[in-house]
This record gives C-alpha cells, structure tokens and sequence, in this order.
C-alpha cells in the first residue's frame, strides 16, 4: 500500500498507535498555538506605531529596537514573548512527530528531517534577532537561514504529513488540505524572497502578509491535523454499547 491519497479510511498500525496519535496531535496543535500566541501578544504590546500584520515582517516583534531595516521602524516592547515564541514553536512541533512512533523507515526520516528543520530554524529566529544592525554586523544571515528554514521545513512537513494521512490517523480529506496549505506556503515563501530581492530597501506595503502566507498556513493545517488525530483517538477508544442496547428513537 502506498503512502498517497488513494483511499477514504486512516489506517490503525496497532495497539499503541490512537494513544501515540493523541499525544503527537496535543503537541502538533500547542506547536502553532505557542507561536500564533507570542505573535499577537508581542504585535498588541507594539502601539507606537500600532503593529501591522499586513505590513510589518513577522520578525520585527523579536526586535527590542528601536532599529530599521528595510524601511521599517522595529520597536517591540515584548520582543522576549515573540523569540520566546520562536525558540519553543518549532522544538515543540519536532516533539509532536517524534512522538508519531507509527511512522517507521523511510516515513519517519521524510517527516523527521523536516520538522528537524523547523525546529533549528525557530532556535536560530530566537537567537538572532533581524534588526538593522544584525544585517551591518553579519549576524543577520543567520536570522535570514533560520527564517527560510522555518518556511521550507514547516510547509514541506505540511505536504509529507498529507501525503501519509493514513499512518497519522486522519481523513483523506485532511491530508489534502495539508498538502494543500504546503503549496500554498511555498508559493508565498517564493513571491516574498522574490519581493525582498526587487525592492530593496522600499518594500511593497503588504510584504508582512505575504510573509504571512509562507507561515500560517501550515501552522493552521498542523492545528486541524492534530485536532483531528485526537479526535480520531477518542472516537477508537469510546467503549462499546452493552449487548442488547438500542438507540432511542
């Protein structure tokens, strides 16, 4: 049997898989919520100028500031939260496949390594911080690979994880919408370097949403999917109905 979208009914691969699952999806939603959480926390504290999720890079919340670059003012009085945020995110979504024990040979290592990018790219977000002055002393590259790695990783996970939809216990349905949501996030990932690149200094007013796209997608779609596996888990371990019982009418 192949790992592709083929059938409608997520296969069980043995006794221990639903509980393993259950874990895995608590800690595929808590990945996203802890980084979705750092983001609005931070971007609410940032009130002069207000924060503009449309307009503003995602990484200005981590900056402390004040600091420029791009064109863009960064002072974010709760920068701590947002590289709080970076730093756990990304570990915990690694955690969450680890725990996906039922995922084995060339499954586990297809997931594995790009979680394992993620996480490394949410570490390096949090440790260096994209200021201005980051980019004049060299730091900044670090800040820029730990960002794309963050977007190839997360949105590549996205796309394997659909195309196994029946090793992690969800529907056909869900592993399209995750493969679905990697698309989308590369796409977006490929629009917002191409912009970086042509404008400069003077980037276009809603390069944050772009950049956006390269992130909440499968951020959302990890939520969805691990909703799902636990869902899934508590609908295997419900107990029967006694012999004899009848629906009421």
């Amino acid at each position: 049997m192949t790992d592709d979208i083929e059938s409608t009914r997520p296969r069980e691969s043995g006794p221990g898989a639903p509980a393993q699952r259950r874990s895995a999806g608590g800690l595929l939603i808590a990945g996203p919520v802890v980084f979705l959480l750092a983001e609005f926390i931070a971007a609410m504290a940032w009130t002069d100028p207000a924060y503009s999720y449309t307009h503003h890079f995602v990484s200005n919340l981590g900056v402390r500031g004040p600091s420029t670059l791009f064109g863009q003012y960064m002072y974010s009085p709760l920068a701590w939260a947002m590289n709080a945020g970076f730093f756990l995110f990304g570990l915990t979504i690694l955690a969450g496949i680890i725990a996906l024990r039922d995922l084995a040979g060339r499954s586990r290592w297809a997931t594995l390594v790009p979680a394992a990018m993620l996480a490394g790219g949410g570490v390096l977000l949090a440790l260096f911080p994209g200021s201005g002055e980051a980019l004049e002393d060299g730091s900044g590259q670090y800040h820029s690979t730990g960002a794309f790695l963050g977007f190839i990783g997360g949105n590549v996970l996205a796309i394997v994880l659909g195309r196994r939809w029946q090793r992690i216990g969800v529907s056909a349905r869900m592993g399209r919408a995750l493969i679905t949501v990697g698309v989308i996030g590369l796409v977006s990932m490929t629009a917002y370097l191409g912009l970086i690149v042509s404008a400069g200094d003077d980037p276009i007013g809603i390069i944050g949403l772009i950049e956006r796209g390269a992130v909440h997608p499968f951020l959302i779609g990890l939520i969805c999917a691990g909703a799902a596996m636990n869902k899934r888990h508590a609908v295997s371990t419900a107990p029967p109905l006694p012999v004899g019982a009848h629906a009421a009418d």
